[in-house]
């Protein structure tokens, strides 16, 4: 069945399409007997807005893109909550990619985006990226961009970041205070900023506390998917290589989970024999035994920040505003718990 039309109600109540328009949207010059009988009638027809064509009067799809490196990740579902969210106050709707730590999928699904008019783009970068390209191209369309996460510092767009060095430095620093001396760094791959940041913080802390930096304890774990099984894989390296390990800081939940559970099989005990500190706060750091001190990242609330700057740059540029880019920092605080002494 075709949809109910605004000519269809107005040849039923013999008034001008016009007139049915401005009732619709409580127009004060329409009557309030008018109003009535025309949203009455809207109600009964079933009538819906011609989305379409109000997207075209007002130059707006009401639809922004998300592209995200992974969709089944606690930290990255708590960003979509906190974009919905916020996105929905609105009335926009929201197109989640994946691209799968993939920079040549990341590149098609901003293509994708743009080709689908969307009127913004919120991304955390994929962990092979290194050509941002597509991304100033996104710019050069006169799209907003917001990045968060995972970021690229030479692209001028706006930004929604952790001060992840400062986050670092904290954990790997309490792991100092409660005397760890030789601390091991499980970090994430080369490219991202983030992992780069984490890995500065922890050999800074080293450092400020009169303590060796030892490249040989820094494990590098490359793909989120499989993050547990590096996890595991890393810790039994690990013991391996040295026996005298007492501390790590490793660069997500995950990986540090997967960590224990090795150390557990190898009958390592955590913490008094190797104290451990995540990143990210996940769920399941505070129901596995023993419970996992952490750096909580506030998800939600990147999220609802993301969306809240993308908002801003696509009313400003509809109104023919200069944006300048903004760079949102979020704290993050330690959270203690048993995994360390």
């Amino acid at each position: 069945m075709n949809p109910v039309t605004l000519k269809q109600i107005a040849e039923e109540l013999n008034i001008s399409v016009a007139t049915v328009s401005k009732a619709l949207k409580d127009y004060p010059d329409v009557s309030k007997k008018t109003k009535a009988l025309v949203k009455e009638l809207a109600r009964t027809l079933n009538y819906k807005p011609n989305t379409f064509a109000v997207n075209l009067r007002t130059r707006e799809s009401k639809t922004i893109g998300l592209v995200i490196p992974v969709i089944v990740h606690h930290f990255f579902s708590n960003v979509i909550k906190g974009i919905v969210a916020q996105a929905e106050k609105k009335g926009y709707l929201v197109i989640i990619l994946q691209s799968n730590e993939s920079y040549e999928l990341e590149k098609k699904q901003i293509d994708l985006l743009l080709n689908q008019r969307v009127d913004g783009i919120i991304i955390s970068l994929a962990n092979g990226t290194a050509d941002f390209t597509h991304l100033k191209h996104v710019l050069e369309m006169g799209k907003p961009l917001v990045m968060f996460d995972k970021i690229a510092k030479i692209v001028p767009c706006s930004k929604v970041v952790i001060d992840d060095r400062k986050a670092a430095y904290l954990a790997t620093q309490h792991l100092i205070d409660t005397r760890c001396t030789r601390i091991a760094h499980f970090r994430g791959a080369l490219l991202p900023q983030n992992s780069i940041d984490r890995f500065l913080g922890y050999k800074k802390a080293l450092l400020d506390n009169g303590l060796p930096y030892d490249p040989s304890l820094v494990y590098i774990c490359e793909c989120d998917d499989r993050s547990f099984e590096e996890g595991q894989e890393n810790a039994r390296q690990l013991l391996k290589d040295h026996n005298d390990v007492d501390g790590i800081f490793i660069n997500t939940d995950l990986v540090a989970i997967g960590a224990m559970t090795e150390f557990n099989k190898q009958g390592v005990n955590v913490p008094e024999d190797i104290a451990i500190v995540g990143f990210s706060n996940w769920f399941m750091s505070s129901v596995i035994s023993p419970t996992l001190t952490t750096i909580n990242q506030p998800g939600v609330q990147m999220g609802k920040a993301a969306f809240k700057r993308l908002y801003r740059e696509i009313k400003a540029i509809k109104k023919n505003k200069p944006i300048a880019p903004k760079v949102i920092t979020l704290e993050t605080e330690l959270i203690k718990r048993e995994s360390t002494k």
